[in-house]
């Protein structure tokens, strides 16, 4: 559930940061100004000479346009903290930002391993010696060092010998089921495997055996032959 979680929220941030559009602050500008003069009567200035009646018209227009790309303010990821030390978990969150948009996340996850000490250590201070290594027991690896030892975890009700037997019939209910079943396929097969080298090894030897007694047979059909051969002669 928890790796289904923080799949989903990675999956939502990479959406927003591949298909979020980038924000813009966007300005334009346009200034217009302009003047009419009218000339009442005759007027020369240097060069040029204006009629009476006639209009001087200066018009100029000033336009600008920008575009600024700005960025939002960033993202901050929230802070997962544990209220107390007696709490087996601890938090993760993070935190993505684009142009368009920002998103931040976290959650708690719960250390069973870390819980499974607190209560084994629990119950043996209350002189629950099986119940704490019972609860011990539910990890795969303490379970399978249990056994590598010869000292059978507690099932039923049941230690030593009679727990044995009990994992022995109910095997499906081992915590380290899906190991065991891999080792034990695989002991399987080196088993075939030895076993098919042993038999081929006895068809060899049974071959240079029935070599020998065939070569020995023969020698002696010789001999025999001999025998018989020498006895006519001596007649």
């Amino acid at each position: 559930m928890n790796y289904y979680f923080t799949g989903t929220l990675i999956i939502l941030m990479l959406g927003l940061a591949l298909f979020a559009r980038p924000a813009y602050s966007g300005s334009t500008q346009t200034n217009a100004s302009g003047s009419n003069t009218a000339i009442e009567g005759g007027y020369t200035g240097g060069a040029t000479t204006y009629e009476s009646g006639s209009t001087a018209t200066t018009t100029s227009t000033n336009s600008s346009t920008s575009n600024i790309k700005s960025a939002p303010p960033t993202a901050s990821a929230p802070s997962y903290n544990s209220m107390t030390q007696d709490v087996c978990s601890t938090g993760a969150s993070l935190g993505i930002q684009t142009f368009g948009i920002g998103v931040t996340g976290g959650k708690h996850f719960i250390d069973k391993n870390c819980e499974r000490l607190k209560l084994s250590r629990i119950l043996n201070d209350f002189g629950m010696r099986v119940a704490a290594v019972a609860i011990l027991c539910q990890d795969e690896r303490v379970f399978e060092a249990m056994i590598q030892a010869g000292t059978v975890c507690p099932i039923d009700g049941k230690i030593g010998t009679e727990a044995m037997a009990l994992w022995s019939k109910y095997e499906h209910e081992r915590p380290d089921y899906s190991v065991y079943v891999k080792r034990m396929t695989a002991r399987e097969k080196e088993e075939k495997r030895v076993e098919k080298i042993k038999l081929k090894e006895e068809k060899r030897l049974e071959r240079i055996r029935l070599k020998k007694e065939t070569k020995m047979t023969k020698e002696l059909d010789k001999m025999d032959k001999k025998i018989k051969i020498e006895k006519i002669n001596v007649r």
